[in-house]
């Protein structure tokens, strides 16, 4: 199912990711692409996309995919995704137009399933993510850990 204009309601009004220029591209079946620039305010002593930058990138891919898998916009009615950890890799300077892609993985997919069908309202969760530059070289893979509940019990 497209997400994508709902992902967008969601996601890029969040201020660290407005102040960080991220853009959903694409929410659907799990999956999200997103893009951010690299705004001035946000780079390192080298001109990169700083670290805190990358993070938010991150986040916010698999954010997007959590979106993305979910059976439809009430089934996010109360939804409180709060991150527990991450771990990043820098691989080369994150300059100019990145993207961001993330999907689920057949064990955050079974995990979500339980969650969206009202039978929990707790699940743990992780994301993996890999941001690219604009010549498609991988300059940043991370993964995020998440701790997801709905707020007034699970939805039946």
């Amino acid at each position: 199912m497209d997400m994508t204009a709902l992902a967008r309601t969601l996601l890029e009004p969040v201020p660290a990711h407005r102040t960080a220029g991220i853009e959903v591209l694409r929410a659907a079946d799990g999956t999200a692409e997103l893009a951010a620039p690299t705004p001035p305010e946000l780079t390192n002593v080298i001109g990169s996309l700083h670290s805190s930058g990358l993070v938010a990138l991150v986040d916010a891919a698999g954010l997007g995919a959590l979106v993305a898998d979910a059976p439809g916009a009430a089934a996010l009615t109360g939804v409180v995704p709060l991150g527990t950890g991450a771990a990043l890799e820098f691989l080369a300077p994150a300059r100019g137009r990145l993207r961001a892609a993330s999907g689920l993985d057949d064990a955050a997919r079974a995990a979500l399933r339980p969650f969206w069908s009202g039978e929990s309202d707790r699940v743990r969760l992780s994301t993996r993510a890999e941001i690219t530059d604009a010549a498609g070289t991988v300059v940043c893979r991370g993964t995020f850990e998440w701790s997801v509940r709905r707020t007034g019990g699970a939805q039946k």
